[in-house]
């Protein structure tokens, strides 16, 4: 409990002292933001606003795990596992697109960074290396740090093994970047207004820690034999050790991304996030359980969905604008008051879905 409390701590009191120093970083050097044309005009006084502060919420969760790693082995003699390694080399680089993206966008002074082949092609890499790795370096006990099994608040019966070995893995290699893609681009669609993918992401997060606490303190490796309900996850610790990590990265990021934000994370920290997002939903075994965890994510990125799909078919929209926040805008809603709705049906989604896994784990719906 000691090293969750040191990442957490860790991670928070970085990102809150160090966002200052970027800000001015920024501001110096001219990197700010540029507004697209066709948003809300109140947005518009936003132009200039340093951007790219992902970089202080990856380095923060990096240097809040870190520490907590570092403790738990001068005091256990417990090295980092394979599984925390794998979210944040994810988180990585996938903030690392995000920041090539965001520094295209401020090279070109447009709101537009990397064309969108690029950026599929760069995600597709780094997503491939990803579902090898996750099918690699198995433990002791033969685990791997994730599963061939579609999962909800654990494994469930449909597993990409009934294709075969081969075909199999390539099956599970597509499901993975399908993951990957879909929460990267969901929680860039939700980094629309001040704190609003901040916000969002502290609250679902913060169900990760609940829930990879839970895996650990329920592990199958830990219980006692004769338990009938347990964990199989690889390295719940970790997984929760860095949700941890993040939640506290972003508290303090928020500190200064709320209304009136004094810096975005931008590309670099949206992309990151998704990135973390999708690597925990994997690893911890909760893939669709995560669809629940991440509402509002889900939410922003099916309405943009639509009003592209019903535009092109019908050419009318559905909304006023999308994603769905700046729809809320141009009916008059307060940027803060959508913000913080936002932030509340984030908190309801992250409660149902911790409630949910413990329902399950009550009904006897974990087994090893």
């Amino acid at each position: 409990m000691i090293a969750l409390i040191l990442a957490v701590a860790v991670s928070l009191f970085l990102s809150l002292f160090a966002t200052p120093l970027l800000i001015k970083f920024l501001v110096k050097h001219q990197l700010g933001q540029f507004i697209r044309q066709d948003g809300p005009e109140s947005h518009f006084t936003k132009r200039g606003t340093p951007t790219m502060g992902g970089v202080i919420i990856v380095i923060s969760t990096i240097v809040g795990y870190a520490s907590a790693a570092l403790w738990m082995y001068i005091h256990q003699g417990r090295f980092p596992k394979v599984s925390g390694l794998l979210v944040l080399g994810l988180m990585f680089f996938m903030g690392l697109v995000g920041f090539v993206d965001d520094l295209a966008k401020i090279r070109t002074k447009q709101s537009l960074g990397l064309t969108a082949r690029a950026k599929i092609i760069w995600q597709l890499i780094i997503g491939v290396v990803f579902a090898i790795l996750c099918n690699s370096f198995p433990n002791s006990d033969g685990i791997f740090p994730a599963s061939n099994h579609i999962s909800f608040i654990n494994d469930i019966s449909v597993s990409f093994d009934f294709a075969g070995k081969t075909l199999g893995t390539i099956l599970f290699i597509i499901w993975v970047n399908l993951i990957i893609s879909a929460w990267t681009n969901a929680v860039n669609l939700t980094d629309g207004l001040d704190g609003l993918a901040t916000g969002v992401s502290l609250f679902s997060f913060s169900a990760y820690v609940a829930i990879c606490f839970w895996e650990f303190t329920h592990s199958c490796h830990l219980v006692s034999e004769s338990a009938n309900v347990c964990y199989s996850v690889r390295d719940p610790w970790d997984l929760a050790l860095i949700a941890g990590a993040i939640t506290g990265a972003c508290l303090g990021f928020l500190w200064w991304n709320a209304a009136p934000a004094k810096i975005f994370m931008g590309d670099t920290g949206s992309f990151a996030l998704g990135g973390a997002f999708a690597a925990l939903s994997i690893l911890s075994h909760t893939q669709l359980l995560a669809v629940i965890i991440g509402g509002v994510f889900v939410l922003e990125c099916v309405s943009d969905i639509i009003q592209v799909g019903c535009f092109k078919l019908t050419h009318k929209r559905v909304f006023k604008m999308a994603p769905i926040h700046h729809h809320f805008e141009l009916k008059g809603w307060a940027e803060v008051n959508v913000v913080i709705r936002f932030w509340i049906i984030s908190a309801l989604c992250a409660g149902i879905a911790v409630l949910l896994f413990y329902g399950g784990w009550l009904q006897g719906l974990v087994f090893d």
